[in-house]
């Protein structure tokens, strides 16, 4: 399974498919931190939400690269469609990490975060692990987004587009405030307000949880799809 993992992230990077997701993530950083300095709480809140459909693209276009005879034999090679299922996740994982790292370094080197200016603002360690928690608690809901949007699930790329869009759309609507079911889907807006103040153990505990079973019930419907589609 680990070579299966290797080969995936060489063909996503050595194809240069890698740089569309990271130029893009470099434009959002620009937007989001070209108004000027933000407490890390809200600032990366916000960055956490926005990011989300950067990283299920990014999972959707390196779950694309392989070609679909390739997929069968790595069926086969990998000893099952479910280690094939977790190499590709796995694969995806590693460069959404890397992108969420950037996410959380670049606004310290354009100066985008600034420490706490009044007597009740949070301090700036509780911002920070609160803009951590935000962006985790995100990815594996993106990458799953991005996985159930791959050529694999949908069968082409006009379908894999519209469920990456509807899905990042409906995340973001539903998300608002005095929505009805925000558990339908995962917790972008909820997320980030829960970091504007810092670190809300509770609140961002919350979030977690509804972001976990998100995070499940969109695997399980990912690997039914896999084996009606295979």
């Amino acid at each position: 399974m680990s070579a299966l993992v290797r080969m995936r992230l060489t063909g996503f990077v050595r194809t240069g498919r890698a740089l569309a997701p990271l130029l893009t993530a470099l434009v959002v950083f620009g937007v989001i931190y070209g108004g000027g300095r933000a407490q890390a709480g809200e600032a990366y809140g916000f960055s956490a939400a926005v990011m989300f459909p950067v990283l299920a693209w990014q999972t959707q276009i390196l779950l694309n690269v392989e070609p679909d005879v390739q997929r069968q034999l790595s069926i086969v090679a990998a000893g099952g469609r479910g280690r094939e299922l977790a190499a590709g996740l796995i694969a995806a994982l590693v460069p959404a990490l890397a992108l969420i790292g950037m996410a959380l370094a670049v606004p310290w080197l354009i100066g985008g975060i600034t420490g706490p200016e009044e007597p009740g603002d949070a301090s700036l360690a509780s911002g920070v692990t609160a803009g951590v928690w935000a962006h985790l608690l995100l990815a594996p809901p993106a990458l799953l987004l991005g996985a159930l949007a791959s050529r694999a699930v949908v069968g082409n790329a006009a379908r894999g587009l519209a469920v990456l869009a509807g899905g990042t759309v409906l995340a973001f609507v539903l998300g608002t405030k005095g929505s009805p079911v925000p558990w339908l889907v995962p917790p972008l807006l909820p997320t980030a307000r829960a970091t504007v103040n810092g670190l809300d153990a509770p609140a961002l505990g919350v979030q977690t949880a509804v972001a976990f079973a998100w995070t499940l019930a969109a695997l399980a419907g990912y690997a039914a799809l896999r084996r009606r589609n295979t």
